[in-house]
């Protein structure tokens, strides 16, 4: 199995959704399930069967994520010393250079990305434009309105 990075932060929200998923969804939809069964026929129990489908769902996200932790590689972006160059967890200042506009992003694990929060995921196009550059470097992005130049301002490891 390929090893799947994540920040030190993308593991801690994984490890904490696992433990929310088995103690408390887990144990949630156990008592529906009884109470489902309680109510007689089974064959026509609408709510028997959102239950047992919940359930599964649970069931195969504990799955996935005792997965990816087994697999995950935890890397700490403030602990790199990459030389200045843009690699994962590095934390990216650019410039549009169409407009000038500045954007920050840190690049991160699939499971962490979140666009709004500046969270870009390492196989978005941008960040694979990104990695390996460094400061002053032109990054060039084919994004769905076509290719875009962005200008690498600065590289934190943060």
């Amino acid at each position: 199995m390929a090893t799947i990075p994540l920040t030190r932060r993308g593991a801690e929200l994984l490890k904490s959704e696992l433990q929310r998923l088995k103690t408390v969804e887990r144990h949630a939809v156990i008592q529906a399930i009884a109470e489902a069964r309680g109510q007689g026929d089974l064959s026509e129990n609408a709510e028997y069967e959102a239950a047992k489908d919940k359930q599964g769902f649970i069931e195969g996200r504990i799955a996935e994520i005792e997965g990816k932790l087994a697999a995950a590689q935890v890397i700490d972006p403030a602990s790199l010393d990459a030389g200045g160059r843009v690699v994962f967890g590095a934390t990216v200042e650019l410039e549009d250079e169409t407009d000038g506009q500045h954007v920050t992003y840190q690049i991160v694990g699939d499971d962490e990305a979140d666009l709004k929060q500046g969270l870009i995921s390492i196989s978005s196009p941008i960040a694979r434009a990104l990695i390996g550059k460094e400061s002053g470097d032109v990054a060039d992005v084919q994004a769905p309105g076509g290719v875009k130049s962005y200008e690498i301002v600065g590289v934190r490891y943060v």
